[in-house]
């Protein structure tokens, strides 16, 4: 495969600034982008236990400088013009839950999967509300930014993620989903306290980081919806969650900087009203079942950038030469017309065979050669 050879021989020259202007759709594609949100520790590990021979250091304030190094180098031997730490110790804001723990089967197994504990959250009522352990932004070590300041690759840049979205820590770290729907019919002067306080402690976060010369912009994740409609009503939707994307959208525009956003589920039903209030730079997620990444593309292509979009579940189980036709005809449609990268539709978990990420990766950099 041809990215084998350029994982070995370090040919990849990052350019953030020419990846940015195929998205937002100023300039043509010299040669296909790659984009993800995330990608588990144990791939990355993985990659780095195979083609550079060492093992990843774990993101301990011991062996932050080290882990970095070796993150970046990841990003940037694969292929990436940016990168990104999401949920990595350290790295972002972090929200005390309740959880749930099982045995993780992943190829690429960590031995335990943690979930959030969804029925009944951390915060109940206005007196958990005051004696909850809210983040302080003001007391966050932000040394690793430094560190990355100094390693970063000259045309790579940081894109910055937080912590989980606006409306997931509310709805599953905080309130729970189940208290969550209690609570706007009970008290949604709670509810609209819960959200603002994540949304100014989230805004903090990025205000502090946001001028450094590595920071791109933001990647915000933020789940909606599930396969069929959006966990929370319209009209909810558009009072607690969308302000808060404006807030961070403006302010990454208002510094020269781009707006990324993920969000999973079936999310159309509210999405043009949202591009109408929020002028996101790209968009990610994307799933076969609700709507294919080509058919976003013919809706909405012309107003936002599209990154990712190959299906979680034929990047897994597609045989390699189906996958490499998969990839291949997403390509042909979107990647001459629209501004577009290439990656998972969600995200490359710990349970996406190696071999079929680099599959993926390996049809981009063939599609222009």
């Amino acid at each position: 495969m041809r990215i084998l050879e350029w994982i070995a021989n370090d040919r990849f020259v990052p350019d953030f600034a020419e990846c940015i202007g195929v998205l937002t759709r100023k300039k043509k594609p010299k040669r296909v982008h790659f984009a993800e949100l995330l990608i588990d520790l144990e791939v990355i590990g993985e990659v780095t236990q195979c083609f550079f021979g060492e093992t990843l250091a774990p993101p301990t304030p011991e062996s932050m400088p080290l882990f970095l190094r070796q993150y970046v180098r990841f990003f940037k031997r694969l292929g990436y013009d940016y990168c990104i730490f999401v949920d990595i110790p350290g790295m972002g804001l972090r929200f005390e839950a309740k959880v749930r723990k099982g045995e993780d089967t992943a190829c690429l197994s960590r031995g335990v999967r943690e979930w959030v504990e969804e029925s009944s959250g951390v915060i109940t009522s206005w007196e958990d509300f005051e004696r909850y352990p809210w983040p302080r932004v003001e007391v966050f070590d932000f040394s690793p930014y430094e560190e990355l300041s100094r390693i970063l690759p000259e045309g790579m840049k940081l894109l910055l993620n937080a912590c989980g979205g606006i409306f997931e820590v509310v709805s599953e770290t905080l309130l729970g989903f189940e208290g969550l729907a209690f609570l706007l019919y009970e008290d949604r002067s709670l509810v609209r306290a819960v959200f603002n306080r994540v949304g100014e402690i989230t805004l903090a976060f990025y205000r502090s980081l946001i001028d450094l010369d590595i920071v791109g912009g933001i990647f915000q994740g933020d789940d909606w919806g599930y396969r069929s409609a959006t966990f929370l009503a319209p009209r909810d939707l558009e009072e607690f969650v969308f302000p808060w994307h404006k807030k961070l959208c403006d302010l990454a525009h208002e510094r020269g900087k781009y707006y990324f956003l993920h969000s999973c589920g079936n999310i159309y039903q509210v999405f043009d009203a949202f591009l109408e209030q929020v002028p996101i730079d790209a968009f990610h997620s994307f799933q076969d079942a609700i709507l294919p990444v080509t058919e976003f593309g013919k809706r909405y292509g012309n107003r936002v950038g599209i990154l990712g979009g190959v299906d979680l579940d034929q990047l897994i189980r597609l045989p390699e030469e189906d996958l490499r036709q998969y990839v291949r005809g997403i390509l042909k449609e979107l990647a001459p017309s629209f501004g577009f990268a290439l990656g998972s539709g969600n995200s490359i978990a710990n349970y996406v065979p190696l071999r079929q990420y680099l599959v993926m990766l390996d049809e981009g950099l063939r599609f222009w050669a």
